[in-house]
């Protein structure tokens, strides 16, 4: 939230004068009337990557359906869009030709479409409808793998940025080319003052330390470490570490293949570990029990080696249904952090950051087409990052989370909670029932106020423990702003 005027109705006001000063130009003004529609259609999440970072698997894990990747015939790098519909179509977009509804197939890996009668890259996107509930708040795009080009920027990324209002940036490890592709996103003004709009996923957690049965524990941990690198904090709002087979294995798992694991955990463990030492031996060795090959290349193609060793070992301990199962092997696989991350981090801020990318759209186009005003304007964008409180909160919630700050624990809960992290609503921030009355949530607020206060005046507190404490201060002022204007 934001004291005085919201960030919405800030980027809402100056996106009129923008487009005042702009009335002339026809492109501009396009260009600002699209950012325009964006502050009322769903929030857009790009889930972007390099090459083999487990883009689509994630994707799919996210809406539970194997719908990814999109194939399209003659290999064109496109954009995916998936949104919530009645039933499932998709439409092929261009700059040089009208939409076309495509034909869909399902493929072993997703789905194919067959561009009959484009040429080879005329297509630039392709909007998928698919009935899910995932889609019904946020739509979310499959974006082609990253590559940097001769001057070091990737054409991809600057589209990603520009298209999407936060962005799921997948990796394996979280460092070299992957942080130079991020550090695209400080570009600008907006990019360099609010950088809550990425959090970064290690996406293939379960090829850690070589694939051993803790390298999700040891992907967590990393995370961890990447989350307290400043050079990451500076990209990314939060760090999740996600083993995408797995989580999506889990997701989808059947009878069958859980009859499989379960006849495959019968067998002593010293005697099956020897055919679960690599994917060769698994599909070709003569297993202690009767599984055809057909089955063990589902069971790999489902979970992975990784996976199929995961599964046999929670069967023996204790997994005795195919329920239980697909529940704990997504709840190891890091699925849970990952979709808190994007409920909490973006869909809860979806007006924050679809403001936010209008902020950087207007920022854009004043930069790059000056005029008398341009530099006023300029100002007010920079006014605007300075004031919003919303960014903070972002900022700070993983920090709290992570237990980096060495608050004790009901404060770090506390501070969570009154900067938005259980729900952005008042009740919600405060703790108290939903049917509180205005006074009660008046008297809740006011204590809550005044022991932030103390803590952020406390000299006895390090640096960050008090400048952390100033964020929950000025949450704890918008909360009692909003209680007094009316607002539950």
């Amino acid at each position: 939230m934001t004291l005085g005027l919201r960030l919405d109705e800030a980027v809402w006001g100056l996106l009129h004068e923008t487009l005042e000063l702009y009335r002339d130009n026809r492109r501009a003004t396009g260009h600002l009337r699209h950012h325009l529609g964006r502050l009322e259609a769903p929030l857009r999440i790009a889930v972007a990557g390099p090459w083999q970072s487990g883009k689509s698997t994630v994707l799919n894990a996210i809406m539970g359906e194997e719908v990814a990747p999109v194939e399209v015939e003659d290999g064109s790098q496109v954009f995916t869009w998936f949104e919530d519909g009645p039933e499932p179509r998709a439409t092929a977009y261009s700059s040089v030709s009208p939409p076309q509804e495509l034909t869909v197939t399902k493929s072993v890996t997703g789905m194919r479409v067959d561009l009959v009668g484009w040429r080879s890259g005329e297509v630039n996107d392709i909007v998928v409808q698919w009935p899910t509930r995932a889609l019904r708040q946020a739509t979310l795009i499959d974006t082609p793998a990253l590559v940097a080009d001769a001057g070091g920027r990737s054409p991809v990324m600057a589209r990603v940025l520009e298209d999407a209002d936060a962005v799921l940036y997948l990796t394996r490890d979280g460092r070299g080319s992957d942080l130079r592709f991020l550090e695209s996103v400080r570009d600008s003004a907006v990019g360099r003052a609010a950088p809550v709009n990425v959090v970064m996923v290690l996406s293939r957690a379960d090829e850690i330390g070589g694939g051993r049965i803790d390298a999700l524990l040891t992907a967590r941990q990393l995370a961890r470490r990447h989350r307290r690198d400043p050079r990451v904090d500076a990209l990314c709002v939060n760090v999740v570490a996600v083993g995408g087979l797995v989580a999506l294995g889990g997701r989808l798992l059947s009878e069958s293949e859980y009859a499989a694991l379960a006849a495959l955990a019968a067998v002593p463990r010293p005697e099956l570990e020897v055919f679960l030492l690599s994917a060769d031996r698994f599909r070709a060795g003569e297993l202690p029990v009767r599984i055809d090959g057909e089955t063990r290349g589902a069971l790999l193609d489902r979970l992975g080696l990784f996976g199929v060793r995961l599964a046999t070992t929670l069967v023996r301990t204790g997994c005795d249904s195919r329920a239980k199962l697909s529940a704990e092997l997504m709840r190891r696989s890091g699925l849970t952090e990952l979709r808190e991350a994007i409920a909490r981090s973006f869909l809860d801020r979806r007006e924050v950051l679809k403001a936010r990318s209008v902020l950087a759209g207007i920022e854009s186009l004043l930069r790059t087409e000056r005029r008398p005003g341009s530099a006023e304007l300029l100002a007010r964008v920079e006014q605007i990052l300075v004031g919003a409180h919303d960014f903070r909160e972002l900022r700070l919630l993983p920090t709290l989370a992570d237990g980096q700050l060495g608050f004790d624990a009901d404060v770090a809960a506390e501070a969570h909670r009154l900067i938005g992290g259980n729900g952005i609503g008042l009740a919600a921030r405060l703790g108290v029932e939903h049917e509180a009355t205005a006074a009660r949530l008046w008297e809740v607020a006011g204590d809550a106020l005044w022991r932030w206060q103390e803590r952020a005046e406390d000299p006895l507190l390090r640096l960050d423990q008090r400048r952390a404490a100033r964020v929950v201060v000025r949450s704890c002022e918008g909360v009692l702003a909003e209680i007094a204007e009316g607002g539950r």
